[in-house]
């Protein structure tokens, strides 16, 4: 009776180091994820969300030999950068078949950063208030903006957030309707997020193109 009680605690004991050993593991494979590095100059660069390494894989194996794909973190998200493409047709090319072959979402960033133009009346940077805003980050690319635009069907504005500038889309006091249209942007393809508006700076109510 007393060995059986010995050999319980000492299963119970190996049983509980395991567990402990594998979720430190977990914690360290996911504090060594680095920061993405930016697109060199005139470079493009793919993001694709990969939370697990498994989706990194699947990635990778759609991707030419000898292509460089790192896992890294861009912004809160885990995600697949791929880089070397020299033409926005290419990486636009791929980004298509990365959706097309697994259905995941992928998203072209180039160097060059370019300003969006806001108009100068209006310039009067000041925080939103309570409530919920929808932002959606553009990668430097003003295109976007254009974008957002027509499919949301008003004007939208500069933000700044996190010390980094967003496409705002909405501002709502409705949590369902800022869920809503950050569902209908990331279906889209859009890079998107809720957050509490209280964190966000309104740069520019509307940006001109």
């Amino acid at each position: 009776m007393v060995n059986n009680q010995v050999d319980f605690l000492l299963g119970a004991t190996l049983l509980a180091l395991t567990s402990l050993s594998s979720s430190t593991e977990l914690a360290m494979a996911q504090h060594t994820v680095s920061v993405c590095q930016p697109p060199k100059p005139g470079e493009y660069i793919l993001l694709v969300p990969s939370q697990t390494r498994e989706v990194h894989q699947q990635v990778q194996r759609t991707l030419p030999p000898n292509t460089e794909a790192n896992r890294c973190q861009y912004l809160e998200q885990t995600v697949t950068r791929v880089a070397g493409f020299g033409s926005l047709d290419d990486a636009n090319d791929w980004a298509s078949y990365v959706k097309n072959s697994l259905g995941l979402s992928a998203f072209v960033v180039r160097a060059a950063p370019a300003a969006l133009p806001t108009s100068p009346q209006s310039y009067n940077p000041r925080p939103l208030g309570d409530g919920y805003a929808v932002l959606v980050d553009y990668f430097h690319q003003p295109e976007v903006a254009s974008q957002v635009k027509q499919f949301i069907g008003e004007d939208i504005g500069l933000v700044s957030y996190g010390q980094r500038h967003y496409l705002l889309a909405v501002y709502t006091t409705n949590q369902t309707v800022a869920n809503s249209v950050l569902q209908q942007l990331s279906d889209r393809g859009f890079w998107s997020l809720v957050v509490d508006s209280r964190r966000v700076t309104l740069l520019g109510p509307i940006i001109n193109f």
